[in-house]
């Protein structure tokens, strides 16, 4: 039975999944339900981890169905969690792969701008501009699926032409196919590991700055009462310095090249996706160009409707599904599941994380912190609230995160513990806090997770340590600018 426990993970792996289920026993009638609850927390990062070892549904899900067993949460509890969150589940079904069908013209863009701009800096600076402006209007994970979308293009034209011998391709841009190993695919990858970073990184600058750009700034303007503009012009004077700072960091980082950033396009790939999109464009039909046109007004009607926020995300998916696929003539039931295929396993995990987010809420692991920042002065409480939050959403689900403290702030209130202008302060302070700091670990923020759990993560070899290490630096400047800015306007 152990052989199979895990599949083909690790054997330290496997023992080290049956130490924790064992040991999580042992807390609950020793250390007690809260003690026990904080160590699952610990475990579940620790799969999230090593997702390229063994992908965490299987692992978190283990540790998920053990915490129901215990009676740390119930599956009432999970449900009410994943029914809250609903809006995100349904835009990771319908979303993701209304972007599937969007490929051929996203591929057509990008090697556009990837053969054009030859500076690596100049290229990394617009890719977090791009995601930034897009996130502010869409969604995060929306941009974070078209950036994985694009860059496992890339990655699978140059892999072709790698590893497949009968593999057309241009013998005068590559004269020897062996160049293509070694050290080039290891800057390759490391190219695109940089970009695709650079770019999940810019999602959270622009997800700050507007109502719709993340989950929790829509269920933070509801409980305000904020419409799309107010939303914006009460947190600009924090999320644009911010953006500002994230830049300049985004310059630095490729200039000096540290952290894991720095690495070019590799010469023989530029050649490569040129010769690609060269090929691409002379043996394009008259229906693939159709196509092209059907998709981007396609994706002009999904910027207009998620900026004018006309339905929920998922549903806003589902019918950009429906259009492309009705006048592109998709209309086989497999060629439909296809695009279903990158979402659906991420959105497995994120319901197994819901079940570990309604035993945070259930064990009240966060109350205390809250109780003791709100018993201090006014002054400090933006402060300590933006830091609070911080910390937190690098360790659990910003969304779960912003929806506690904005729960209990206005429970504050309506009991008149605090002011408006108050409650005002610290709605800012909870809607930066969780967005800004949490980028430091794929727990914090969906997109991040997302990544890390893509299909794109082990071709690049994108592992939750690198993540970290790359997001370092961008969690200090964000953070630390984000938190300069709390403390001076509020």
């Amino acid at each position: 039975m152990f052989k199979y426990f895990l599949g083909t993970s690790p054997r330290w792996f496997k023992l080290t999944m049956i130490a924790f289920l064992v040991f999580n026993v042992v807390a609950m009638y020793t250390l007690g339900p809260v003690v026990t609850a904080w160590c699952f927390i610990g475990e579940f990062i620790f799969t999230l981890a090593m997702a390229l070892k063994c992908y965490p549904l299987q692992s978190g899900g283990i540790l998920a169905l053990e915490a129901l067993i215990l009676g740390l949460t119930s599956p009432e509890a999970a449900y009410h969690e994943v029914d809250q969150n609903l809006e995100v589940v349904l835009l990771l079904v319908f979303m993701v792969a209304g972007i599937y069908f969007m490929k051929p013209m996203l591929m057509y863009i990008f090697s556009k701008v990837f053969t054009k701009i030859k500076s690596k800096v100049a290229l990394s600076m617009l890719f977090v501009f791009l995601a930034a402006i897009l996130s502010a209007f869409l969604d995060a994970l929306t941009v974070t699926a078209v950036l994985i979308s694009v860059t496992v293009g890339f990655y699978g034209v140059y892999h072709k032409i790698h590893s497949d011998a009968d593999a057309d391709y241009d013998r005068d841009a590559i004269p020897d196919r062996d160049e293509l190993s070694g050290e080039t695919l290891d800057k390759f990858r490391g190219f695109l590991r940089s970009l695709i970073m650079h770019g999940v990184v810019g999602t959270a600058l622009g997800g700050v700055c507007t109502l719709v750009g993340e989950p929790q700034n829509l269920l933070i303007g509801e409980k305000m009462g904020w419409n799309f503009l107010e939303f914006f012009m009460r947190m600009w004077h924090i999320t644009i310095p911010v953006l500002i700072a994230g830049l300049l960091t985004t310059f630095l980082l490729e200039k000096f090249k540290i952290f894991g950033f720095g690495d070019k396009l590799p010469e023989v790939a530029r050649r490569i996706i040129e010769s690609y999109t060269k090929e691409e464009d002379e043996k394009r039909t008259a229906k693939e160009r159709y196509g092209l046109y059907v998709q981007g007004i396609s994706a002009i009607l999904l910027v207009a409707s998620l900026a004018l926020h006309l339905a929920p995300v998922g549903f806003i998916g589902l019918f950009l599904i429906v259009v492309q696929t009705a006048f592109m003539g998709i209309i086989k039931e497999h060629n439909l599941g296809e695009a279903f295929e990158e979402a659906l396993p991420f959105t497995g995990l994120l319901v197994v994380f819901f079940v570990i987010v309604a035993m945070i809420h259930d064990q009240h692991l966060f109350t205390p912190i809250i109780d003791y920042v709100l018993a201090m002065p006014p002054s400090s409480q933006p402060s300590m609230f933006y830091l609070a939050n911080g910390v937190l959403s690098m360790i659990s689900d910003n969304v779960f995160v912003a929806t506690v403290y904005i729960n209990e702030v206005q429970a504050a209130f309506d009991k008149d513990l605090i002011s408006r202008e108050q409650f005002n302060h610290l709605a800012i302070a909870i809607n930066t806090g969780t967005n800004l700091p949490s980028v430091a670990t794929p727990n914090g923020q969906a997109a991040f997770l997302f990544l890390l759990t893509s299909s794109l993560a082990p071709l690049i070899n994108l592992s939750y340590g690198k993540m970290v290490k790359m997001a370092l630096p961008y969690t200090i400047v964000m953070g630390g600018v984000g938190l300069l800015g709390v403390w001076y306007f509020l």
